[in-house]
């Protein structure tokens, strides 16, 4: 592979980083990226390949966040655990059954959850005391829900699970951000391993777009955690809205 087309990616990763490390969704601009720049190798190899800068850059963002961001070790542990079950499962469905028929359903949700946080201003920047001791079961549900969706479709999930800890669970964008980054890494771990172990990646390009990925990540999560909710709520809405464009494209035009 040429030095140029992984120079390119490795900006790419950079960028995914920062995005995703500040609310989810960095796969929508690393993923078409890297099945565009690599047209001659597997779509398994490209996917497998990206699995890795954004495993590790969201781990790097995920040690920012939780150097200020309180979180109760058994309630992330159950929400990992429910998270990586939920998303093996969806990928198992993937391999025998087409994910097609989910995306006109998932373009309206998008577009109705991309109106409601544009016209509730007050959605996210402050903690919702009340809510706190929320019922472990919603958490639960989230999880399973929003899990299964990452590894039967995938796209977006981080900012689904953002929106999901923020709109039932009554968090902050800060707390969400948070909670979404750790139970992201359990969905994206049961793919990693799977990629790893039938041998598709492409390790002279995952490791340095993992450098990059890992530095876009420790400046987003920065910038996230300087800035705050009001920030955090702005970013959030253009990746809701760009993971419209992309679904629309699939839906009505591809």
């Amino acid at each position: 592979m040429a030095l140029s087309t992984i120079l390119f990616l490795c900006l790419i990763a950079f960028l995914a980083g920062y995005v995703d490390a500040v609310v989810g969704g960095g796969g929508l601009i690393q993923v078409p990226a890297g099945l565009i720049m690599m047209p001659t190798q597997a779509v398994s190899t490209v996917i497998g390949t990206l699995k890795v800068p954004s495993f590790i850059g969201t781990c790097f963002a995920t040690y920012q966040y939780l150097q200020r961001v309180k979180i109760p070790f058994l309630r992330i542990l159950l929400f990992t655990s429910i998270a990586f079950t939920a998303a093996f499962s969806g990928s198992l469905l993937l391999t025998r059954m087409s994910s097609q028929f989910m995306k006109p359903v998932l373009f309206f949700v998008l577009l109705a959850l991309a109106i409601y946080t544009f016209t509730k201003k007050d959605l996210g920047q402050s903690l919702q005391k009340d809510d706190i001791q929320f019922p472990m079961l919603k958490g639960i549900l989230i999880c399973l829900v929003i899990g299964f969706y990452d590894g039967f479709i995938g796209p977006g999930a981080g900012s689904l699970f953002v929106l999901a800890f923020i709109a039932i669970l009554g968090y902050d964008f800060m707390q969400a951000s948070a909670h979404a980054k750790i139970v992201n890494l359990s969905t994206n771990l049961g793919s990693l391993i799977l990629f790893i172990g039938k041998g598709v990646i492409l390790w002279p390009v995952a490791i340095p777009m993992s450098i990059c990925n890992a530095t876009g990540g420790f400046f987003g999560s920065r910038m996230a955690l300087k800035k705050g909710n009001q920030f955090i709520r702005k970013i959030f809405l253009i990746v809701i809205v760009a993971t419209l464009l992309r679904l629309g494209y699939d839906v009505f035009l591809h």
